[in-house]
């Protein structure tokens, strides 16, 4: 198999939260495009801007569900473009109208695995960019009380049919629901996982890097933090209520 492409720059500086100190070291040194790290996990904020444009209007409270729909897709999209960048090859001989050549395929079987509710938004864009990957569907959401993620649904076979695997989760808030998710994917035997979604608090990734420092984390923006109640906030609201106009 070929060697896997080595990531762009993860994390630029007008992505970190203002006031920061990690955003004041960066202005203090003159740091713009790097790699970031919480201890051995990796955490990619896509930077592309179309993404930027278009997570914009998705934060618009006014948006309906109709455009959030289409928004999530296309922003889902982006982000599967961005997390499977780093997939590795294996030749692949192929015959074009005039000769034969050889060229490539991925050399993984791929699985997106969405949290229903706010995960099932990003679904088709990965999907889109990836329409011979498993899909498979996880149950969870958090107990608004006590924050513990309840497990309400789960599909996975006895035996891993993938050896890599998305976790699709429209907000990393706290961390718990995808620490959990990411739990059961491990437990299901998928050793290369990688969390994606569209925007993450500080706190909910400083949770999930002391249960999963293994596993990286794609996202769209990070934002300032938490509301009172765990929400992310500037943020979207809440993901599954806007996506299925279930308000």
């Amino acid at each position: 198999a070929y060697p896997p492409r080595t990531p762009s720059p993860l994390i630029r500086r007008r992505d970190l939260p203002r006031g920061s100190l990690l955003c004041i070291f960066c202005r203090l040194f003159g740091l713009e495009g790097f790699s970031f790290a919480f201890k051995r996990m990796v955490v990619q904020v896509c930077s592309h801007p179309l993404l930027r444009h278009k997570l914009t209007f998705l934060r618009d409270k006014s948006v309906e569900p109709k455009e959030f729909r289409e928004l999530s897709k296309e922003i889902s999209t982006i982000l599967a473009y961005e997390a499977t960048s780093d997939l590795s090859l294996k030749p692949r001989n192929v015959a074009t109208p005039y000769k034969e050549m050889a060229g490539e395929e991925i050399a993984h079987t791929v699985a997106f695995v969405p949290v229903i509710r706010s995960g099932l938004g990003m679904v088709d864009g990965f999907v889109y960019a990836f329409p011979n990957a498993q899909v498979w569907h996880l149950g969870m959401y958090r107990d608004p009380k006590t924050l513990v993620p309840v497990e309400y649904y789960n599909r996975f076979n006895d035996e891993t049919g993938c050896d890599t695997a998305y976790v699709l989760d429209g907000t990393l808030s706290c961390g718990a629901v995808a620490i959990a998710s990411v739990g059961q994917v491990k437990a299901w035997g998928v050793k290369n996982i990688k969390l994606c979604c569209l925007v993450a608090s500080p706190q909910g990734i400083a949770a999930f890097e002391s249960e999963h420092p293994d596993v990286p984390i794609l996202c769209g923006a990070i934002d300032e933090g938490l509301t009172e109640d765990a929400q992310v906030s500037p943020g979207l609201g809440d993901v599954g209520t806007r996506f299925f106009g279930t308000y």
